[in-house]
């Protein structure tokens, strides 16, 4: 599909494999307070009013896990507040498809996505997100974040996203393993001893 003239959503060949393995492991179509408490971790660490954890089949994105910003921005109508979004809006079904994390500082400038519906109708303006591998290597999914303002990602940023991706896919492969609730761990994540809260500035634009 296209908007404007851009291409928002790229060919998605894994979608039939992808939608068989999230009928298996039973995600894709209902929250979860687990997720939900992972994607508000992952608002923390980032400092943002948007997260997510977004499993996406061949017509829609759902949010497994969603963090929304309190008060008005947050309330029916925002963006992702009734856990769907099309499948051709956003950025994460690039990363499915690309599997491979993506980070965009200020989307505004990259002609590829600053035409996208989520930008003009939603004010989004920054977007790390990096792609849930399952070890039959299908993307399931996705975890984001989203900020209304530009943010210079930096490295850290790029490696706690991927970072954050690779614990949560380990949770579910031991979900998979062992059928019974699992629960995040309470500590805030780190890639490789930097978090998002520090080296958030002077970072390469567009990384993945």
């Amino acid at each position: 599909m296209t908007y404007g003239r851009l291409l928002l959503t790229p060919e998605d060949r894994d979608a039939p494999e992808r939608v068989r393995r999230l009928r298996l492991l039973g995600l894709g179509d209902h929250a979860e307070p687990f997720f939900d408490a992972f994607a508000d971790r992952l608002a923390e660490v980032a400092s943002v009013p948007y997260a997510m954890v977004n499993f996406i089949d061949e017509h829609r994105q759902f949010f497994a896990g969603l963090h929304l910003p309190t008060g008005p921005a947050g309330d029916v109508g925002a963006l992702g507040a009734d856990r769907h979004l099309a499948r051709d809006h956003g950025f994460c079904p690039h990363v499915v498809v690309r599997r491979k994390a993506l980070v965009l500082d200020d989307v505004r400038d990259y002609p590829r996505f600053a035409g996208n519906p989520v930008v003009d109708d939603h004010g989004v303006r920054s977007y790390p997100g990096a792609p849930l591998i399952d070890r039959t290597g299908i993307a399931l999914g996705t975890v984001c974040v989203l900020d209304m303002e530009p943010r210079p990602w930096g490295r850290a940023g790029l490696d706690t996203i991927k970072a954050m991706a690779a614990e949560l896919t380990a949770q579910i492969e031991a979900r998979e393993a062992f059928p019974q609730p699992v629960r995040p761990t309470p500590s805030a994540p780190e890639a490789e001893g930097t978090s998002w809260r520090i080296g958030l500035s002077g970072g390469e634009r567009g990384r993945a």
